[in-house]
C-alpha cells in the first residue's frame, strides 16, 4: 500500500489549476455543449518573433454529429488571452455550460 501512496503523491494536485484555462463551446450543428481544458504550460505554441503564444484546438462532441469545432487563441507573454476565434461553434460561459447539465 505504501508504494501506491508514493505513486499517488507524484500526480498533480489542484494547485496546478492556476495554469489551466477552461473553454466552453456550443456546437453550431447540434447544440451540444463541450468543456475543454487548456494547459497554459504545455498546450501553447510560442511565436518568438512576436513574443506571443498561439493555440489551435479541434473539439468534437460525444458522438451526436461529429462536427469539428476549431478554437484558435492568441496569448500575450504572460499567457493572458489577447484574441480568440471559433469555427463550427460558439463560445459560451461556464454558467451556460452548466445549465441543464446532468450531475
Amino acid at each position: 500500500m505504501g508504494f501506491l501512496k508514493r505513486m499517488a503523491s507524484l500526480l498533480p494536485t489542484g494547485e496546478a489549476e492556476a495554469d489551466v484555462l477552461w473553454v466552453y463551446v456550443r456546437c453550431d450543428r447540434c447544440g451540444e455543449k463541450i468543456k475543454s481544458r487548456i494547459d497554459l504550460r504545455h498546450d501553447l505554441t510560442p511565436r518568438y518573433a512576436e513574443g506571443t503564444y498561439f493555440l489551435r484546438k479541434v473539439l468534437i462532441g460525444s458522438g451526436r454529429c461529429f462536427q469539428p469545432i476549431e478554437v484558435r487563441m492568441t496569448f500575450d507573454a504572460h499567457r493572458h488571452v489577447i484574441s480568440r476565434e471559433i469555427t463550427g461553434g460558439q463560445f459560451i460561459t461556464r454558467e451556460e455550460y452548466e445549465a441543464n447539465q446532468a450531475p
